[in-house]
């Protein structure tokens, strides 16, 4: 085990921290700006900018002939975003979320694991298989392009302009920008460092893509997450989780086997699948809030997903 990969795990901390607090402000500039909902912001423009790390390893893995890595990587990011980010979000107290808002991104969300699983069935993702999940994908974000059109044409149509409105849409996007690179670096700095640390204990690599992996790239969602949460802005964290997973699941799991079929044994993605699917349902809305003990048994899940795709 090298110092080096120890050192890498904490530069990634004071990295993380900046890039999420400039990402945060980022996003909610842009919001005003746009005169569009946070949660619609987070759910499209945050989560496919905190999903890119994700796309980058999936589509590298894959042209180097180990998609595998990948599939794990994704498949894994989305147990993180929902089990152990949100997990962590919760603690912090009952989060506010009206089911009226979410409910497609939400069934949609407990939809593609179970596609996924009768796609992978055969114990591969085939080039065709894969085209078919961002052509999925490619209709859920022209739903949500129509419903910003839609709510963008009603704040005109009623005159109604945001007071907190950034003055240049410049800065957001600068904001955003320079944020989201610090995150990306350093997700990196933990890959790199985690990694290095779980091959020298013989890690296999299915199951540090699922795990060391998809927490270092899922480390854009858990800074802005937990930052927004403590902003008071919930709607941002959730969306940015949802819209997360959705990117994760259609987009770069599709174009990863797109370009390489994967091989994806059903006891191997059984356990990431199945988590996937019981962690989003835990975060289910009752009366407009997703309770706080949720928090506790959305980690417990984790834990437990982590404790099954080690004994793989």
């Amino acid at each position: 085990m090298a110092g080096g990969d120890l050192l890498a795990l904490l530069a990634a901390i004071p990295l993380a921290a900046l890039g999420g607090e400039a990402f945060l402000k980022g996003v909610l500039g842009m919001a005003a700006w746009l005169r569009l909902p946070k949660l619609l912001v987070a759910t499209t423009l945050a989560a496919f900018a905190t999903s890119s790390p994700e796309l980058t390893v999936s589509s590298l893995a894959a042209l180097a002939g180990k998609p595998e890595i990948g599939l794990g990587d994704a498949l894994g990011s989305n147990v993180v975003n929902i089990g152990l980010i949100l997990g962590l979000a919760l603690l912090f107290g009952a989060l506010s979320a009206r089911f009226a808002e979410i409910k497609r991104d939400f069934l949609l969300a407990l939809a593609v694991p179970v596609l996924t699983l009768i796609l992978a069935l055969d114990g591969t993702l085939s080039r065709a298989e894969g085209a078919l999940l961002p052509a999925l994908f490619a209709v859920w974000l022209m739903l949500t392009v129509r419903q910003a059109i839609a709510h963008r044409r009603e704040s005109q149509a009623n005159a109604q302009v945001d007071a907190t409105a950034t003055a240049s849409p410049w800065r957001a996007w600068a904001f955003a920008a320079v944020g989201l690179t610090c995150l990306i670096l350093a997700g990196r700095l933990f890959v790199v460092g985690a990694s290095g640390i779980a091959l020298a204990l013989g890690i296999h690599a299915y199951v540090i893509g699922a795990t060391v992996v998809a927490i270092g790239t899922s480390l854009p969602e858990l800074v802005t997450t937990l930052l927004a949460r403590l902003r008071g802005h919930d709607d941002v964290g959730l969306g940015t989780l949802l819209g997360s997973n959705l990117f994760n699941g259609l987009a770069i799991v599709g174009v990863a086997a797109a370009i390489h079929p994967i091989q994806a044994p059903v006891g191997e993605i059984a356990a990431a699948l199945g988590f996937g699917v019981l962690t989003v349902l835990l975060i289910l809305p009752r009366r407009g809030v997703i309770a706080r003990w949720r928090g506790i048994v959305l980690l417990a899940a984790y834990a437990a997903f982590v404790t099954a795709t080690l004994a793989l």
